[in-house]
């Protein structure tokens, strides 16, 4: 009775996680089948404008062309439909693209062979591979038995562990501060310790700061503990500029630990405080890119999606690492993002309560 007397705890409970499956599931299922965009790459350009290759013909046949892209549906009700979009750029934008995972493949368009730029440890990049070899050779949703067309990258920044690990970092940042900060918070109101606090006297800004202060350092050490892994382990990189990745870890961290205060001012219930957190990590988690790219979105959420802070974060973070992004690459959003964590650490000091 007392769990059903609370509003709250009902919603975040009960309704968020339905709201939750809603979303995701709309996103995940309304297309279906595969959703794959690939850089195509013409290393030799024919004086004879009806020559062409072999996959250029096809899809100038049978796909919708706009501006330098490619976009064809492949119709199968077993395997379910798959949307193959192909970009015309030059070699140095196309690894760009890769890098910043809005591309899964690049392919060296050529008169008499093309071969196929992609990460076998990529799955997406291998249902893509087989779908465009198949296109080039007439076929459609079958599986290519000639393999001899692929080139791996072996690349540092072109891997998918180059695109996993900087969005790791980014997340655990995210994590720490609002489960290690905000929970914290609630879970000392819930017990009444903050209100002892309150005849010591302290200030507010003093156990906010400490709290702040605390999680910064395990911050730092965990990020460094992921990061040797990755050198050590994958040859995991940074190819960009030291100084601005610490000034973006700084202010990824200033970020979050501001949102952690505001989110944990006010309530005392550990219930209610699990769904407020939950309500700032989960879709930010699942949507900003840390695991996959984010362009697999419909394109109408990626401006939403962008100015994210997990998202602002772990795209400043693999710029760095795979692009050799320096501080003028990335000042702007370590600006924003501080200047986020400012505002709700001002707005959270001020609505914040001791019970």
């Amino acid at each position: 009775m007392e769990i059903i007397r609370e509003p709250s705890v009902i919603f975040w409970g009960v309704v968020f996680p339905i709201l939750m499956a809603w979303g995701l599931g709309i996103a995940f299922t309304q297309k279906g089948g595969v959703q794959a965009k690939l850089a195509i790459v013409k290393e030799i350009i024919e004086k004879d404008q009806n020559h062409q290759t072999k996959l250029i013909a096809y899809l100038s046949t049978n796909a919708v062309k706009k501006d330098s892209s490619y976009s064809i549906v492949l119709k199968n009700e077993k395997l379910g439909d798959a949307t193959l979009t192909f970009v015309e750029t030059s070699w140095s934008n196309a690894f760009t693209l890769i890098k910043k995972g809005k591309v899964s493949v690049i392919i060296e368009d050529q008169p008499t062979v093309s071969k196929y730029h992609f990460d076998p440890a990529n799955a997406e990049a291998k249902a893509a591979y087989q779908l465009a070899s198949n296109l080039a050779a007439g076929r459609q949703l079958s599986y290519a038995a000639n393999q001899s067309d692929i080139e791996p990258f072996t690349i540092s920044g072109t891997r998918y562990v180059d695109f996993l690990i900087p969005g790791l970092l980014a997340m655990g940042i995210m994590m720490a501060c609002s489960w290690g900060i905000s929970y914290t918070i609630i879970e000392r109101r819930s017990k009444k310790l903050l209100r002892r606090m309150v005849a010591t006297p302290m200030k507010k800004s003093n156990l906010l700061f400490a709290l702040i202060t605390a999680r910064f350092s395990m911050n730092l050490a965990e990020a460094l503990l992921l990061f040797l892994f990755g050198w050590f382990y994958f040859g995991v990189k940074v190819q960009g500029s030291w100084p601005a990745l610490i000034v973006l870890f700084i202010a990824g961290n200033i970020a979050f630990s501001g949102i952690s205060i505001l989110v944990s001012s006010r309530t005392s219930n550990t219930e209610v405080g699990n769904g407020l957190i939950n309500a700032i990590v989960t879709p930010m988690m699942v949507v900003s890119g840390v695991f996959f790219s984010y362009h697999n979105f419909p394109d109408w959420t990626l401006p939403v999606i962008q100015y994210l802070p997990l998202t602002m974060i772990a795209d400043s973070f693999r710029s760095i690492f795979n692009e050799g992004a320096g501080f003028l690459d990335v000042w702007r959003e370590a600006l924003v993002l501080t200047v986020i964590g400012t505002v709700s650490f001002i707005i959270g000091l001020k609505v914040f309560k001791w019970y």
